[in-house]
Parts: structure tokens; sequence; C-alpha cells
């Protein structure tokens, strides 16, 4: 072959090679949106059209893919936190940015198993953004006197754990879930007595990883 013939044919296989990847990242998309994080090589291998030899080849870490499939649906999340952030009191900021974040995760459940786990190795990058926006609220609706004494943020991802459950398992009533969502956060609000139970960090992650395995 010619040089030129040889430099066609890389350059047919680097768009052949970046074809492939885009299938398969989109085919774990809708896989991890429908069924979780669980769902095998073989599966998004027949979903993307390729090999399954194919999506080991281009991700051979499954953290990687998910990071990959994930990374877009996760800066919706920021979008929506970053929205809630300009709130002009940060207690409508929190109210506003649950409502929403229960929509996107009810809607996928790979994004909701890793927002409510936080999987240091598998959160894409907009995760600690999302976080950090997350934390401000908090602390802002403490400074601003709208926040109970001892909410946490590991007491919004069981409150997220709990309405998203709702949402996804009362389709013929949509709307459904904001009447808890609207139950929980009003006892998020400042006027109830001390809460009797403190917050339990070391308890979250058990739970969360218990309802991730749940939905798998």
């Amino acid at each position: 072959m010619t040089d030129d013939a040889d430099g066609a044919a890389a350059r047919t296989l680097r768009r052949d090679a970046q074809r492939n990847r885009e299938r398969i990242v989109e085919a774990a998309q809708a896989l991890y949106a429908e069924r979780g994080l669980a769902v095998g090589f073989n599966e998004i291998a027949h979903r993307a059209g390729v090999g399954v030899g194919t999506v080991y080849n281009r991700f051979p870490d499954k953290d990687e893919l998910i990071r990959a499939a994930l990374q877009q649906p996760a800066l919706e999340v920021l979008r929506v936190a970053e929205h809630a952030r300009g709130a002009e009191r940060a207690s409508d900021g929190l109210v506003l940015l649950l409502d929403q974040i229960a929509v996107l995760l009810a809607a996928n459940l790979g994004l909701r198993d890793i927002a409510l786990t936080f999987d240091e190795h598998t959160v894409p990058e907009p995760g600690h953004a999302i976080a950090t926006v997350i934390a401000d609220l908090l602390a802002r609706a403490a400074a601003e006197g709208d926040l109970r004494d001892g909410v946490t943020i590991h007491d919004l991802v069981v409150v997220l754990w709990m309405v998203t459950e709702v949402a996804r398992h009362s389709p013929r009533h949509p709307a459904l879930y904001r009447r808890y969502l609207q139950l929980l956060t009003d006892g998020m609000t400042t006027g109830g007595p001390p809460l009797d139970v403190p917050s339990a960090p070391d308890a979250t992650g058990p739970l969360s990883q218990h309802w991730a395995a749940r939905g798998r």
C-alpha cells in the first residue's frame, strides 16, 4: 500500500473505533438508566451492535464505562444544583433541588445508584461539584435560620431514596412523590423540636448500598 492509502486506512480505523465507542456509551447510558449498574458487558455489546470483545477493548475497566455513560446525566444534575443555588433563600433552593433531582434520579436508575451511593471509583466528575453545591445550600439555610438543627447531607440522601422509590412505583400518579417530599422537607425546616435521634453518617452508606442492590 502507498503512504496515502496507509493513512486513509488508519483514519478509517480511527473513525470506526470512535463510532464503536459512541455506540457503546449510548447503549450503556440507556441500559443503566433502565436497569441500574448491574447490566453486564454482554448486554451492552448486544444493544450497541458490537462484539463483547470490542466493549472490553474500549473499556477494560467497567468503572470507566460507568463514568463515561453517566457523565451527561450528572451534568444535568449539576445544572439543576447550580440553578437551585441561585434561590434568594437557601431553604427554597434546597426544596427545588430535591424536587428536580428526584425526577432525574427516578428516571435513571444508574444515575440514582451513583448519586446516592457516591462511590468514589465510579462517580462522574460533576458529582463532586454537586456535593459542594448541596453543602453550600445546607450551610446557608442553617445560617439564615431556616434549617432544623441537626439536618445533614446524609439526611438528604435518605430522603431522596424514599421519594424516588415512590416516584418509580406510582406511574399512574406521577406527582405523588411531591406529597411525601413536602412532608419530609417540612420536617427539615425550623419550628419543630430538636431531633431525638442524631444523624448517623456511618449508616447512610450501608442503607444506600442496600437500596441500590434491590434495584438491580
